[in-house]
């Protein structure tokens, strides 16, 4: 099993002027402890409210841009696999985002994934003026963003003409080192649509741990009829968990964090994400490395 670290709050002890600082600190301990991936948040403003377990704040707390800060994690990091968890399909043309994880992928010698999904932060699109459709809509341009990705990262150069994106003309040059690209991570649990277009279009999937063992498994039960459905290997599909701890005396332990890698891995689970709100004391990430990733790596 690999184990990720998302990082979904930038609000630390000494402000902005220590931000840069402590989220290296973050960076080089999980890369040299063997986490196998590091994920930033696509979002403006903090999702405050949403999960108060996730132990973030209102909209108003700190929040970095997620692909500079990728950019910045890469120059620090040698090892970890870097991606958003996700990129809302409406903030960015779908070119660009993948012209971006592209450059991310060659300046980071190949460790990014594409995480991508449909968008849901109202408020964020509305305050920073970015249009805000349908939910019907949004999964319509998904679904092309993602055929888009597919197509630049081939040696088709041609145009895309789709129902909300044309272009021109899909070149993209340096292509990515990750091969055949890099790995393209569609977030969220819905059956119809997301689980379907993770069959037909992505490498990995993420569910959430918190949703509990049945539900999870009931998750992957539809992911692999959609795969049966679509002609697609499930077992080609990575599947991630998102899951949050926080190690410290009297709330969780170590031992807490195997148990849930454990039983996540009977699932099919292969690729538990957490977050923990106390990553910026260190000694948690150190915890982790010491106690947690090498008694999980076989499961």
């Amino acid at each position: 099993m690999k184990i990720g670290l998302q990082i979904p709050s930038f609000t630390w002890p000494g402000g902005p002027q220590a931000l840069a600082g402590t989220l290296a600190n973050i960076a080089r301990t999980a890369d040299q402890g063997g986490f196998s991936s590091l994920w930033v948040m696509d979002h403006f403003f903090q999702i405050g409210g949403r999960n108060p377990a996730m132990g973030l704040g209102p909209a108003e707390d700190l929040m970095l841009e997620g692909y500079s800060t990728l950019s910045y994690l890469a120059g620090l990091t040698q090892n970890v696999k870097l991606g958003t968890l996700v990129t809302g399909v409406i903030y960015r043309y779908p070119g660009i985002l993948v012209k971006t994880v592209t450059t991310l992928d060659v300046l980071s010698g190949g460790r990014a994934y594409l995480g991508i999904g449909a968008a849901w932060f109202e408020r964020e699109a509305v305050g920073l003026g970015v249009p805000y459709p349908s939910t019907s809509e949004r999964f319509e341009r998904l679904e092309e963003a993602l055929q888009i990705a597919h197509q630049m990262w081939s040696d088709n150069n041609g145009p895309y003409a789709g129902k909300h994106y044309q272009l021109g003309e899909t070149l993209c040059n340096p292509q990515p080192l990750s091969q055949p690209h890099p790995s393209i991570l569609i977030g969220g649990v819905g059956e119809q649509k997301t689980l379907r277009l993770v069959a037909q279009y992505a490498d990995a999937c993420n569910l959430f741990a918190g949703m509990g063992d049945d539900v999870v498994r009931s998750k992957l039960d539809v992911l692999k009829r959609h795969c049966d459905t679509v002609g697609r290997d499930y077992a080609a599909i990575e599947k991630t968990a998102l899951a949050t701890i926080a190690l410290a005396p009297g709330r969780q332990s170590p031992a807490d964090a195997i148990a849930l890698c454990r039983s996540l891995a009977a699932l099919g689970i292969q690729h538990v994400i957490f977050n923990m709100p106390n990553a910026h004391e260190i000694a948690p990430l150190e915890t982790f490395g010491r106690e947690v990733i090498p008694a999980v790596a076989g499961l």
